[in-house]
């Protein structure tokens, strides 16, 4: 495995959309803080996304109802192998980011941080760090706000994200998870970066309880995209998770005049829907459930999803390294998910009555194990002490 490739701050050009939208008053999303903290563990890459409430305007403006309407049946983003002359011996099939820029500006923080060992047994043996004292944990937490009920195994959490990328727009699942911030969202990191083009996705929403096109919930801007730099700098599937910090957020209500639209704001994500808790180092053999929404057809053609509803796999975790993606460290479940699951949450001790339960993976790419032209695993990082030094600094990372 290379080393951690180090990156510098760079500014990216901008994305101009126009809509005919009527904007309210709406509170947050004022400037970000665009200075960060070097002295942050871990290697990471974080890129602002949005400066200024007019950035947080403009893409809210972007998707317009008409436009998430129509992007539900658009294309959903799958993940690309960065170039290098780095070992093929593995061939899993893709499950669901591409990405690109706008505008943004990318700043890595690179500290001494967690690294993989040759010895990959070890990362799964134990739930401590390597200092000997106990792995961190978030705790899920309830909303604030009187919410419908979670039904069995359909988190209001989990949602669909959606992102320009060049001229078209793309899609990934994510979820909701607790922060001190409360405006935390958990996905690939193929759904914010694309290791291939070396370009970060923008204009990227999150609407948590997705359902057929309706936003119940809300919809919430991308503010910050964070990510490990193994991740940008090599394309290393080991780090293929992203934690995004989002504006409050907002549901669109018909405006005065005909056809047009008006935000109306509804606060802070986590108040809306609650949060996941968050877990690593938990090792293999673990009963997890993966949630999604696949929508792109199997190997063979056939379409068993459409991408309209949350569906979920479950099962327990196993070891699967895959050498084209340089994950060393992957874990593996029984799924037949297919492109669009991307980025939704693996949840382990999970209560089916609060629809809570602790992160500890996320949907990356799937497998063609029996070679029947269907898929049947489907892939995650493992979460390490890196993915949690990855959490902590995004929370940080909130608009102010």
């Amino acid at each position: 495995m290379s080393p951690r490739a180090r990156r510098f701050a760079t500014t990216l050009g901008a994305l101009v959309a126009s809509g005919v939208l009527a904007m309210s008053a709406f509170a947050g999303g004022a400037s970000a803080d665009n200075t960060y903290n070097t002295t942050v563990p871990g290697s990471i890459t974080s890129i602002t996304l949005t400066k200024t409430s007019a950035d947080m305007k403009r893409i809210a403006e972007y998707w317009s109802p008409a436009r998430i309407k129509q992007a539900q049946d658009g294309t959903p983003a799958t993940p690309e192998i960065k170039p290098s002359g780095g070992a093929t011996t593995a061939t899993p099939a893709p499950s669901g980011g591409t990405g690109t820029a706008a505008t943004a500006t990318a700043t890595t923080a690179a500290a001494s941080g967690e690294s993989k060992t040759a010895n990959a047994t070890s990362y799964y043996s134990s739930s401590s760090s390597s200092s000997g004292s106990t792995a961190p944990v978030v705790r899920p937490t309830l909303p604030k706000k009187p919410s419908s009920a979670a039904t069995a195994k359909s988190p209001v959490t989990v949602g669909k994200v959606f992102f320009r990328i060049g001229d078209r727009d793309f899609w990934c699942s994510a979820s909701s998870v607790a922060s001190k911030s409360r405006s935390l969202v958990a996905t690939a990191g193929h759904c914010a970066y694309d290791a291939k083009q070396g370009r970060n996705a923008d204009y990227w929403i999150f609407i948590p309880g997705y359902d057929k096109g309706e936003t119940p919930y809300g919809v919430y801007v991308g503010h910050s995209l964070n990510l490990h730099e193994s991740f940008v700098g090599l394309g290393d599937y080991d780090y293929d998770y992203a934690f995004v910090n989002v504006h409050d957020g907002f549901v669109w209500k018909p405006g005065k005049s005909p056809n047009t639209y008006e935000m109306e704001p509804v606060g802070k994500l986590e108040d809306n829907v609650g949060g996941q808790g968050l877990v690593v180092k938990r090792g293999i053999g673990q009963a997890a459930l993966a949630f999604g929404y696949p929508a792109a057809p199997q190997i063979d053609g056939s379409r068993p999803y459409d991408g309209q509803k949350l569906r979920w796999c479950s099962g327990r975790t196993t070891r699967r390294p895959a050498p084209t993606y340089l994950m060393e460290l992957g874990i593996a479940l029984k799924c037949g998910f297919t492109g669009g699951a991307s980025g939704g949450p693996w949840l382990v001790d999970y209560n089916s009555a609060t629809g809570l339960g602790y992160l500890n993976g996320v949907n990356s790419f799937a497998w063609d194990v029996d070679t029947d032209r269907k898929y049947d695993l489907i892939s995650s990082p493992y979460f390490i002490t890196s993915t949690y030094n990855v959490y902590r600094w995004a929370d940080s990372q909130h608009a102010s």
